[in-house]
């Protein structure tokens, strides 16, 4: 399977992430509140019936952000969970890929120039910046450096996910 980068507005991104994430905040306290009140209304005032409620809110509020994840409005916000998801995958295979990349495996140094840039465009939308590494920093010149010797693309456009099979994770 194939995963793209895409292009999206950083304060567009920003501003649904914190509408998002107040509204479901707001969500969860009202329906945790709710289900509290109702289950000791039936069943008497109880730490634990207390508890059980703010769980069945939590489960409710993500039934209902389960629900709206695939709608148009949420597509930056599903775009940004697979970058991080394929961003954390990629991870647990970075000493192999850097071995890769040593001994010239043009496989390995696609997927390592994705995770850089897939770290640098996680960090433009959040609103950060990547310059308090300065061993990643060195190793992204590196790859940039090594794709144009080679005659490639500085920046890749994603990468496809079976090619970590190639690599031993860890």
């Amino acid at each position: 399977m194939m995963f793209r980068f895409e292009s999206h507005e950083p304060e567009v991104y920003r501003r649904k992430a914190r509408l998002i994430s107040i509204a479901m905040a707001a969500q969860l306290i009202v329906l945790g509140l709710l289900f509290s009140q109702l289950l000791t209304r039936a069943f008497g005032s109880s730490l634990w019936l207390n508890a059980l409620g703010v769980l069945l809110g939590l489960v409710a509020t993500s039934l209902v952000f389960a629900a709206l994840r695939e709608r148009p409005w949420m597509q930056e916000m599903r775009y940004v969970w697979q970058l991080k998801h394929h961003l954390s995958r990629v991870s647990g295979y970075l000493p192999a890929l850097r071995r890769g990349v040593a001994e010239h495996n043009h496989v390995a140094l696609g997927i390592l120039s994705f995770y850089h840039q897939g770290m640098a465009q996680l960090a433009e939308l959040n609103g950060r910046t990547l310059d308090d590494d300065s061993e990643l920093i060195a190793e992204r010149q590196q790859l940039l450096e090594q794709r144009e010797r080679l005659g490639l693309p500085l920046e890749v456009d994603g990468y496809d996910t079976e090619d970590l099979a190639a690599f031993k994770r860890g």
